[in-house]
C-alpha cells in the first residue's frame, strides 16, 4: 500500500517563528491536530453515492485512513518561513471504476497538484521563472507570424502571439465560410408548431488573454462574430463584444444599417457599422427627390455605393483586423465594414491569442506589426512588493468576520488590486476583520514559483496543493470554512472572488443587523433555480437527481454563521458532507442541512450584487484591477458609487 503526505501552505508569518520554530504548538513538530483536519483526508478518494432520502450525492462514512497509534502520523513541516505543511497521511486505494467523475477529477488533481509542489521546491524562483519576466527586462518577440490553415487546424485553431498587439498591429485571416448546415434548437419547437430546425453558418474570430483555471474560459479581449445564416433577425449580422471571468459585455451589432455618424460614436473616425444591401431597407422617396433636386441645380453630389454582405457561403474572403487608437477596424476585401472601440480593462497587450472557430476553413493567417517586447509581462508591474501591502499576522483574539477569497494562480494583478484597495479599510487594518486568499496550484511550474514567492512576502495567501479546476472549487471554499473558524476563530465568514470588490463596513453593519445568536446566511439568494440540463454548465441527473436547487446565495459574495461554517467542518471531518461541483449550491444545500436542525436566519439583498455593480451595493462582481483602483477611489471620498467600465 502506498502513502503520500497532503500538504497546505498558509502564507501567514506567524505560524513560523525566526528560529524556524512552530508557534503555539509547544515545540514539537507533531501536527496530528492540524487546523486543515479534514478537508484533505481520503475525501477525495471515497465514492459518492446517491442517498434515497436526500435524492442528491452523499459521501458514505466509512472511514479509510490509516492510523496509528490511534491517531495519525505526525508530519514534519516544510522549512518555509511564510507557513507550516499541515495536512494527514493519505491512504490509496487502488483505481476502480467506482470512482465518480468529480472523484476522478479530484484524485488527479491531488496527484499532479502534489507532484507540481515538489517541483517547485526542488527550483528557485530566479531559474524557475526567466529573469526577463520576474525583473522587467523586454522579452524579445518576432514583428510577424505566419501560419497555413493546416497548422491552425493541428494547434486548436490558435495562434500564439507572445507579447500581444500594439497600435498599428494587423492580422489578415484568408478564408472560405461553409455552406448552411441545419442546427437542432429545442427552444424554437413551441414558436414553429414543432420545427425546430434552423439553417446556420457562422464563424468567430477571437483575440484570447491568458487561461487561468480549467472549466473557465480565457478572456476574449474582442470576439467577433459574422452570421452568414441563423441569426434570430433571420439577417445576415456581423456582431462584435468582449467576455471577461465568462461574463458578456454589451454585444455591438452591424445588421446592415448605418451607424450615427456623431463624433462620439467614431472609431478613429471610422463609422462603426457601414451599410451594406438589406432586401428589407429600400431608399426612401424623399431621398429620391433630395439625390435629383441636387443633381437639377448642378450641385456636385458624391456617390454613394452600398455593397453586399461581405461574406458569402462557400466563397472565399480576405478579411483584415487592425488594432487602431481608438479601436479595432475590420476590412473585407479591401473595404471597411466595421470598427469596435476598445473598451476599458481589455489591453492590446493581453490580446495574447488568436482564436478562429465556427463553420468556416481558414487558408492561412498573416499576423505583421507586431510589439517587439511585451513589459507588462514583467511581474515587478503587477507584484508591488513593497511592506505597506504585507498582511498582519493573525491576531490571537477572536475575529468578528473572516473573509476568504478564492484566487487563481496566475491572477496576480487581481490579488495586488485587493491588497491596494478593500484590504485596506480600517476593520481589516484593525484586526477586526481578516483576509486570505485560497489558491491552487497550476500546470506551470514557473507560475506556482512565483506564487511561492508571493506568498512568501505578503503573508496573505493559502496554499492548496492540488491542481485548480473549476469543479474543484468546493473544496476551497470548505477550506475557508475551516480556516475561518480553527485559526481566526471568526464570529462570521464570508466567501468572495477575487474579481469582487468589498464594502467591508456596509458588510459588517448588515450583519449587525441581525439578532447576534441567530444562525446566519446572507447573501444575493436564488430561490427554485433549477438545473441546466444542456450546454457547457450542464449538470447530468446523476450529479443532481432533484429539479430545483435548494435556496443558495450566488457564489461572488454570501456570508455565514460561525456555527454554520463548524456544521460543515464536523460533516466533512466525519464524512458525511455532501459534494457538488457548483460550490454556492453546494453551501446551499449544507446550510438546507443544518436548516433542519437549528433555524437559520436567510438574509436576501441585492446589494451583494451577482453581475456588475449597483449603487449602494455590499460587494461588486466582475470587477477588473482598474475597476478595483477606481471604485476604492470613489468610495474614499464617501461615495459607493460604480465604475461602470471595463
Amino acid at each position: 500500500m502506498r502513502f503520500e503526505i497532503a500538504s497546505v501552505l498558509s502564507g501567514d508569518d506567524n505560524y513560523i517563528g525566526l528560529d524556524e520554530k512552530l508557534v503555539g504548538y509547544n515545540g514539537d513538530s507533531d501536527l496530528s491536530k492540524p487546523f486543515f483536519s479534514s478537508v484533505y483526508k481520503d475525501t477525495f478518494h471515497r465514492k459518492l453515492e446517491d442517498n434515497e432520502n436526500q435524492e442528491a450525492p452523499l459521501m458514505p462514512r466509512e472511514v479509510l485512513l490509516k492510523n496509528g497509534n490511534g491517531g495519525s502520523r505526525p508530519i514534519k513541516p516544510l522549512q518555509f518561513r511564510y507557513g507550516r505543511i499541515t495536512g494527514e497521511i493519505m491512504r490509496r486505494r487502488n483505481r476502480t471504476s467506482e470512482f465518480s467523475v468529480l472523484e476522478r477529477m479530484a484524485d488527479e488533481a491531488w496527484t499532479l497538484g502534489l507532484k507540481a509542489w515538489d517541483e517547485v521546491d526542488k527550483f528557485d524562483v530566479k531559474e524557475t521563472v526567466s529573469s526577463n519576466v520576474y525583473e522587467g527586462k523586454p522579452e524579445s518577440c518576432p514583428s510577424w507570424l505566419s501560419m497555413s490553415g493546416e497548422e491552425l487546424a493541428n494547434g486548436d485553431r490558435l495562434m500564439f502571439l507572445p507579447c500581444g498587439l500594439a497600435a498599428g498591429s494587423s492580422i489578415t485571416v484568408v478564408g472560405t465560410p461553409h455552406y448552411a448546415h441545419q442546427e437542432f434548437l429545442p427552444q424554437l419547437t413551441r414558436r414553429r408548431n414543432g420545427d425546430s430546425l434552423v439553417m446556420v453558418s457562422q464563424f468567430m474570430v477571437e483575440l484570447q488573454g491568458l487561461k487561468s483555471v480549467d472549466g473557465e474560459d480565457p478572456p476574449k479581449i474582442l470576439h467577433l462574430n459574422p452570421r452568414i445564416k441563423g441569426d434570430w433577425s433571420h439577417r445576415p449580422v456581423i456582431e462584435h463584444n468582449t467576455c471577461y471571468r465568462m461574463q458578456w459585455g454589451t454585444a455591438q451589432r452591424c445588421d446592415g444599417l448605418s451607424s450615427k455618424k456623431d463624433d462620439d460614436m467614431l472609431v478613429d473616425g471610422n463609422l462603426r457599422c457601414e451599410k451594406w444591401m438589406r432586401n428589407d431597407v429600400a431608399d426612401s422617396k424623399d431621398s429620391k427627390t433630395a439625390s435629383w433636386f441636387k443633381r437639377f441645380i448642378g450641385r456636385e453630389q458624391k456617390p454613394e455605393v452600398t455593397w453586399p454582405f461581405p461574406f458569402v457561403e462557400g466563397r472565399l474572403f480576405i478579411l483584415t483586423l487592425r488594432a487602431g487608437v481608438e479601436g479595432y477596424h475590420i476590412n473585407v476585401g479591401g473595404r471597411h465594414v466595421t470598427s469596435f472601440p476598445y473598451r476599458t480593462g481589455f489591453t492590446l497587450e493581453d490580446a495574447t491569442g488568436l482564436a478562429i472557430k465556427g463553420d468556416v476553413d481558414i487558408h492561412s493567417v498573416y499576423a505583421t506589426n507586431l510589439p517587439a517586447s511585451h513589459p507588462s509581462f514583467s511581474l515587478q508591474r503587477v507584484l508591488e512588493m513593497s511592506s505597506k501591502w504585507k498582511a498582519e499576522p493573525l491576531p490571537a483574539r477572536p475575529v468578528h468576520l473572516f473573509i476568504g477569497v478564492l484566487s487563481a494562480t496566475n491572477h496576480f494583478a487581481e490579488r495586488m488590486a485587493i491588497r491596494k484597495t478593500w484590504m485596506q479599510s480600517s476593520k481589516i487594518k484593525s484586526s477586526n476583520v481578516v483576509a486570505r486568499f485560497f489558491v491552487a496550484l497550476n500546470p506551470r511550474k514557473e507560475v506556482n514559483a512565483v506564487l511561492k514567492k508571493e506568498a512568501a512576502f505578503f503573508g496573505d495567501i493559502v496554499i492548496l496543493p492540488f491542481m485548480d479546476r473549476y469543479e474543484l472549487v468546493v473544496l476551497k471554499t470548505i477550506a475557508i470554512c475551516e480556516f475561518g473558524v480553527q485559526n481566526v476563530t471568526a464570529a462570521y465568514i464570508m466567501k468572495c472572488d477575487d474579481d469582487t470588490f468589498i464594502r467591508v463596513d456596509a458588510v459588517l453593519k448588515e450583519i449587525e443587523g441581525i439578532f447576534p445568536k441567530r444562525s446566519l446566511y446572507m447573501g444575493n439568494l436564488n430561490l427554485l433555480h433549477r438545473p441546466l440540463r444542456t450546454g457547457k454548465w450542464a449538470v447530468t441527473y446523476e450529479e443532481w437527481p432533484q429539479e430545483v436547487y435548494p435556496p443558495y446565495a450566488n457564489g461572488p459574495g454570501y456570508v455565514i454563521s460561525s456555527d454554520i461554517a463548524k456544521f460543515i467542518v464536523l460533516q466533512h471531518g466525519n464524512q458525511s458532507l455532501r459534494l457538488f461541483k457548483m460550490e454556492d449550491v453546494s453551501m446551499g444545500m449544507w446550510v438546507e442541512q443544518f436548516n433542519s436542525t437549528m433555524t437559520v436566519r436567510y438574509s436576501h439583498s441585492w446589494k451583494f450584487c451577482q453581475y456588475g455593480c449597483m449603487e449602494g451595493y455590499y460587494t461588486a462582481h466582475y470587477q477588473s484591477p482598474r475597476q478595483m483602483i477606481c471604485l476604492w477611489d470613489k468610495l474614499s471620498r464617501g461615495r459607493a458609487h460604480c465604475c461602470n467600465f471595463r
